[in-house]
Formats: C-alpha cells, sequence, structure tokens
C-alpha cells in the first residue's frame, strides 16, 4: 500500500535528519521555542462559527501527480489568508507530494493564522522538528501509528503547546483516537488502498465523535453543495487541496465553496423557555436550532417529566439544551445520558470540575453563562472546559448587557464560541450582532422576546429565525 510505502520513505528520511540535527538537539530546541507562546491556536481557529477552512500548499500528490508546475507557496498562501483561511495546510513531505520543511518555515513567517505541518508522523523527532520549523499543528495519521505510539505523541504535542490533527478513515480509527484524548480528528474521505473519494465517509462518521471534539473533514471536497453536507452534519472544519490549488483565483474559488460570502455571518437561534405541546410544534416548524428546557427556578420551569414527554415530539433536527443553575451534577448527567437534553446550560457558580466531570461522563457539550459587565468577565472563562460562553445581563430581567463591551476587546482575539443573550427580539438582533462585530455570536437566545402576554408565539418565532437567517 501506497501509505506504507511512504512511511518507510519517512523512516528513513528521518533516521538520516538525526545525523544531522540529533534527537537530543531538536528536543532541546522544541521546549525552548514552547516557552512563553501561546498554545493551540490551531484548535482556537477552528473552534469559530460555522465551518472553518484549512488550506493546503501542495505541489504534487502520488494520485494526481503534479498539481502546480509554478509553485510560488509564499504567494499561495498570503493569499489563502486574504480570502479567509482558518488556517494553512503545509505539505513538507519530499519524495511523494515534492514538498520541503523550507516550505513551512516560510510560509509561517509569511502569515499571521495557524500552520498545519501535513507530514506522515513516524518518528516523535518530527514533533520537535514540527514546532521548530514554526508548526501550530501536526498530522498523526492512525493506519501508520499503533495505539501506544499515538497516545505518545498526542502528549509531546501537548507539552509543546501544538494540536494534533488525527486522521481516521474507519470507525475502529476513529474510536481509536478517542480513546487517546485527542481534541481535533481529521476524516480522510480518501481511502488510501484503492483512492476512491467519498465525502459520506465523514458523514458516515461524523455521530461517532462527541461535541466537544473538533471534527476536520478531509479531501475530495469540489463544490458548494459538499461543503453544505458537511455543514449540515455539523462538520467543524475542511482540509482542501487540489480544488484550491488548481484554482487561478483562490479568494473566488473559496466563496463558491462557501456557497455566498455571507455563509460565515449566519446565526443560529436558540428559542429558551418551551414548556408546552404547542411550543414544541411551533418549534419543529420554525426549525430553530437549540430549544431550552428550564430545569432552574423560573416561570418556564418544567420538571424532567414533562421535558421528557416534550422532547419525544420534538424534531430530531433540533437540539435540546437544559437550563440549570447550581444543580448536582449527576442530576444533569442522567438527564444527558437519558436523551432528555443534548447540551448542558449552566448559570450558577458550577466550577470548572463540574463542567469537566459533566463533560466526561456524557461526551456532551456544555454552555456556561457568564454575567457580563467588562472584557475581564469574557476573557476569565476563554481557556474554560465549557465548549460555549453565553454572555448575558445576569440578572433574569430579560434586558441586555452592553453590547458595546466586545468592542474594546482585541479584534484579533480568538474568542470561544458564544450564545448571546438577554433582551433579545427580531426587532434588535441585527443591531446586537452589528454591535459585537467583529466576532458575531455563534447563536442568539431568545426566550421573552418571541413571547406575547407570556407565552411563545408562533409568528415571533418565525420571525426571529427569518431576522437571523438575514445577518
Amino acid at each position: 500500500m501506497i501509505l506504507d510505502e511512504i512511511a518507510k520513505k519517512t523512516r528513513e528520511r528521518i533516521a538520516n535528519q538525526k545525523l544531522q540535527i540529533s534527537y537530543d538537539e531538536m528536543k532541546e530546541q522544541a521546549y525552548k521555542l514552547a516557552q512563553g507562546e501561546k498554545k493551540f491556536p490551531f484548535e482556537k481557529a477552528l473552534r469559530r462559527q460555522d465551518i472553518q477552512f484549512i488550506c493546503e500548499v501542495k505541489k504534487a500528490s502520488p494520485s494526481k501527480g503534479v498539481i502546480a508546475e509554478a509553485f510560488p507557496y509564499i504567494s499561495i498562501a498570503t493569499q489563502y489568508e486574504k480570502a479567509g483561511a482558518s488556517a494553512i495546510s503545509v505539505l513538507t513531505e519530499p519524495n511523494y507530494f515534492l514538498g520541503d520543511n523550507q516550505y513551512l518555515k516560510e510560509i509561517k513567517e509569511a502569515v499571521t493564522i495557524p500552520v498545519l505541518r501535513k507530514d506522515f508522523t513516524v518518528d516523535k523527532y518530527m514533533i520537535y522538528e514540527a514546532k521548530v520549523l514554526g508548526a501550530d499543528a501536526v498530522l498523526l495519521i492512525c493506519s501508520i501509528l499503533s495505539e501506544e505510539e499515538l497516545n505518545e505523541y498526542i502528549k509531546i504535542a501537548d507539552s509543546l503547546g501544538l494540536s494534533a490533527l488525527v486522521e481516521a478513515h474507519t470507525q475502529e480509527e476513529v474510536a481509536m483516537a478517542i480513546r487517546c484524548n485527542a481534541r481535533v480528528i481529521g476524516v480522510n474521505n480518501r481511502d488510501l488502498k484503492t483512492f476512491q473519494v467519498d465525502i459520506q465517509t465523514s458523514i458516515r462518521l461524523r455521530s461517532l465523535v462527541p461535541n466537544d471534539i473538533l471534527f476536520v473533514s478531509e479531501s475530495g471536497m469540489k463544490t458548494a453543495q459538499d461543503i453544505a453536507a458537511l455543514k449540515e452534519n455539523h462538520v467543524n472544519a475542511v482540509l482542501i487541496g487540489e480544488t484550491l490549488m488548481r484554482s487561478e483565483n483562490k479568494k473566488e474559488m473559496l466563496d463558491e465553496l462557501r456557497g455566498s460570502k455571507k455563509i460565515n455571518n449566519i446565526i443560529k437561534t436558540k428559542i429558551c423557555g418551551l414548556r408546552r405541546e404547542i411550543d414544541i410544534e411551533y418549534a419543529n416548524e420554525c426549525k430553530p436550532d437549540y430549544i431550552g428546557f428550564v430545569f432552574a427556578k423560573s416561570k418556564r420551569r418544567v420538571s424532567p417529566e414533562e421535558a421528557f414527554i416534550l422532547k419525544s415530539k420534538l424534531s430530531k433536527d433540533i437540539q435540546a439544551v437544559g437550563v440549570f443553575v447550581n444543580e448536582p451534577s449527576d442530576n444533569i448527567i442522567d438527564l444527558l445520558k437519558k436523551g432528555i437534553i443534548d447540551i448542558a446550560q449552566l448559570h450558577g457558580s458550577e466550577s470548572e470540575e463540574d463542567i469537566f466531570k459533566i463533560k466526561k461522563a456524557t461526551g456532551k457539550s456544555v454552555i456556561k453563562a457568564i454575567k457580563v459587565r467588562d472584557t475581564q468577565d469574557i476573557l476569565r472563562w476563554q481557556d474554560s472546559k465549557a465548549d460555549y460562553l453565553l454572555l448575558d445581563n445576569g440578572e433574569g430581567t430579560g434586558e441586555s448587557f452592553d453590547w458595546g463591551i466586545l468592542k474594546n476587546m482585541d479584534p484579533e482575539f480568538q474568542m470561544k464560541p458564544f450564545f448571546l443573550a438577554g433582551g433579545l427580539s427580531a426587532e434588535n438582533v441585527k443591531e446586537a450582532c452589528n454591535a459585537v462585530l467583529p466576532f458575531l455570536p455563534m447563536c442568539i437566545d431568545v426566550s421573552s422576546g418571541v413571547e406575547v402576554e407570556g407565552y411563545k408565539n408562533l409568528e415571533r418565532m418565525k420571525q426571529l429565525i427569518k431576522a437571523g437567517k438575514e445577518i
């Protein structure tokens, strides 16, 4: 198999490189560079709202031969960045892909977005080398590594602040990646035995990966329809090489793949406080991305038994969020495991230990609500184990916080995906989203703003969904 040939050739290459720079010297250089650097920028870039694009700089491949006779790799990389890529993948394998370590080194110096070293990591030396070259992430391929090696390599990458894109192609390899605590799993749509490509491979395996693990689809995306299908199946990012490399105008092609220039500005919606069967019927008709069941003290409170009945009538396309205030973790875990809710939203003084316990026990996502008074309230939660933040007034009054607070933050800051709540309705949601630019919420969270006389109203719900789609 070609992959075995490449792995064998790579081992020979690394053996020769160790004669030039020893293992111990390369390791020492890597750890010196790791001191004081920002950790895991690759993952932070992929956790932004909507589907993200990792654009590849690649001269050739075993299946297609030479893709780009002329290969101005720095120009290609800078075009990708200007076109809105979230990260750049650089081939450094020299024999089959005509790559070079120097390409990565120079590209890293020329761009500000994270860079993935795309090579066939068969020796931990290569992880230290990637750090020295300037990479922000490394590729680890399950089919050429033992589980013991994969586990060790991920830990080494972690210690250097590097992300590991763990590549799988089968159900067994996905399970192996999860057991090794991979935080980013990439599914290669190309069967490396036959070179056949099928993006349904990603769609089929997506359900096996917990929501808190980033999911990347690799290879074979050629049209906006391909991207839309992956987006519909909650894929976090796509890695695209040949389609972009063969394009004369990288930006136009990237815009075409997105389907429109506004795809990254589509705002998801959550309608909270559903408590009647008619509310569920309204939701099934309007199709918000999320609905919320309130289990905390509130006029909209539902019991677990009531929520069970309501969830059974909810469309499978809509995720149910449970809203809690200082609820014992075991109770939340029980509701998640029973499928009464799909996501937990925490509004009390829950600790990072509580969040980790819930995620570890269920594999489900957690939203942490924070009371926003200044930028520090947001910054202190950026490294939380929660998957999302919910930015709110925190008073339970249905009033908004000062959206202008986000204007005081560095526009280059890579913010954790967030829900925007408090005082929102169809009438002001565009104003709110414009106010929090350049960040934009992943989702707007509305309760009283879609009610009339204290009850959910179908027309107001429709107006909200429409307003979110128009942003």
